[in-house]
């Protein structure tokens, strides 16, 4: 490392500041919010007594002439010193920095690349939640009863992850600091007893396929799950964005191969719960859409075990967007619909008359093999078959393939995209829409026709 990453306690000291513009005050209210004493000074009056006895110093005049005798008075006073944009000049660098209370990130690229700093800083700002300091005074609560009450080194580490990473965790930085108190009460009185702690399932979506669209809650939750139950359909890149010492279970169900039936998923994501783990049931696209999750929180709910629902991106919103097809447009689509294109056993047979009619957008989940099905009922409920139709495979991931026609032409359409193993998830979209996908092979279609 070129440089030491520290963090000095400023409360009550003095720090002195040299210079009148934006960025000496930028510093001197940066050495306030730490608690230190400042002292500001004009360039052309500082003198070597005014830096005696300081802490650190920053100096800031815009003149290089100017920083450097005011850097030369701080070293003569044996007083660190930074000078703003001059790395040369400084016994310390000032990072870019992310707040969050009693929570800070400091990014520095050892003065080569400010905006580097800047840069990452927001990224950082952006996975980093608002609450995080709160979550950090929980914790300093109940550090003395938990270091008294678990003496074990190692019981004592797993007890402080799940307070950050469990229903504790999640409850403080929803800003209900009572029921995270709750919580982490009974999970010491769980300790006392050596119970089993609370678990509790996240049902999550994770979104079409580019691990780039996952929620920043469902990324979050990745990282704090013991065990993650995913579909099949959950790509590697995604899974790759999870904590590397978490289990994963493929409970992926796959037409044609051997598969989990959906209630032993039920019985197996109640049985990690009751067993206290924190289980991520990772689900391709959105869990309450076609994702069976209803199903899951029905298992929790009768089990009397805790649950939160993370939306993801539904194979719809991602595959259209992904190929350039809008779901409405103003002038010739003011309706969409999604429907599977399987149907469970005595379940309710969608309206296909009702998805013939004009200006109306369907986005068929599941319907590649059978696309020959879907057309046949379309066409009997009325709809035209020069109908622009488009298929999606793979939508929103590098290996995306997109086929587009009319729906007199479907089955062969969708052939290449429901043969072989190899096959990825497809969907198909139906409606004047579809005539705006874009294929590898040609541009976008000509719109007049359908304007």
């Amino acid at each position: 490392m070129k440089h030491l990453p520290l963090f000095f306690d400023l409360a009550g000291r003095r720090v002195v500041v040299v210079g009148e513009g934006a960025k000496a005050q930028g510093r001197a209210d940066l050495a306030r919010s730490a608690g230190a004493e400042v002292s500001r000074l004009v360039p052309a009056e500082a003198r070597i007594e005014d830096f005696r006895g300081a802490s650190a110093a920053f100096v800031a005049t815009g003149d290089l002439e100017s920083d450097a005798a005011a850097q030369r008075l701080a070293k003569q006073a044996g007083v660190p010193v930074n000078v703003a944009d001059r790395p040369a000049l400084c016994d310390f660098i000032l990072p870019a920095i992310v707040d969050r209370d009693e929570v800070v990130v400091a990014i520095s690229t050892g003065g080569t690349s400010p905006t580097l700093a800047t840069v990452l800083r927001g990224r950082i700002e952006a996975v980093l939640p608002q609450q995080l300091g709160a979550l950090a005074r929980l914790a300093a609560t109940f550090r003395s009863q938990v270091n008294a009450l678990i003496v074990d080194p190692a019981r004592r580490r797993a007890f402080f992850r799940r307070l950050v990473e469990g229903p504790a965790g999640r409850l403080a930085m929803q800003g209900d600091e009572a029921g995270a108190r709750r919580a982490v009460l009974s999970d010491l009185d769980a300790a006392r007893g050596r119970q089993v702690p609370q678990g509790v399932a996240h049902i999550v979506g994770a979104g079409p396929g580019d691990p780039d669209l996952l929620t920043l809650r469902a990324a979050q939750l990745l990282q704090e799950a013991d065990a993650i139950l995913h579909d099949d359909l959950v790509p590697p890149e995604v899974l790759a964005r999870a904590r590397r010492d978490a289990e994963f279970v493929s409970v992926g169900k796959r037409k044609g191969r051997p598969s989990w039936a959906q209630a032993d998923i039920d019985a197996e994501l109640v049985r990690r719960v009751a067993a206290g783990q924190t289980v991520v049931r990772l689900k391709a696209g959105d869990p309450f859409v076609f994702g069976r999750g209803g199903e899951e929180v029905d298992a929790l709910r009768a089990a009397g075990l805790a649950y939160t629902i993370v939306p993801g991106i539904t194979a719809a919103l991602g595959c259209a967007a992904s190929a350039g097809i809008p779901l409405t447009h103003r002038r010739i689509a003011s309706a969409v619909t999604f429907v599977s294109g399987h149907s469970a056993l005595g379940a309710k047979q969608p309206a296909w008359a009702a998805f013939a009619a004009e200006g109306h957008t369907l986005a068929i989940y599941m319907g590649a093999s059978e696309a020959a099905s879907v057309r046949d009922r379309l066409l009997d409920a009325g709809s035209p078959p020069s109908t622009p139709v488009a298929i999606v495979e793979n939508g929103t991931r590098p290996d995306q393939r997109v086929s587009s026609g009319r729906l007199s032409d479907l089955a062969r359409l969708a052939a290449p995209h429901s043969q072989g193993g190899d096959a990825g998830p497809s969907l198909i979209i139906v409606g004047d829409v579809a005539a705006y996908a874009a294929t590898s092979a040609t541009e976008p279609s000509q719109l007049a026709q359908v304007s």
